[in-house]
């Protein structure tokens, strides 16, 4: 697993990218646009980018972590 290069939520943008999803998760590029195109990941679609809402983003973190609230 790649090591993420942000430590913090704070450090990330409002809206974030396939590829910047990928950097935070330790993920590949690859799998950070298909986590992008599964149905229950909050994404917001502006002409042909998608882009995930920071706070959503963290949200869906929060649920999909092993002993969440979700």
């Amino acid at each position: 697993m790649k090591e993420s290069v942000y430590k913090s939520y704070g450090e990330l943008p409002l809206f974030l990218n396939a590829k910047l999803v990928a950097q935070v998760l330790g993920i590949s590029p690859s799998s950070g646009y298909e986590l992008l195109h599964q149905q229950d990941f909050p994404t917001l679609k502006i002409g042909n980018r998608i882009v995930v809402p920071k706070e959503e983003f963290i949200q869906w973190v929060k649920r999909n972590t092993e002993g969440g609230d979700g």
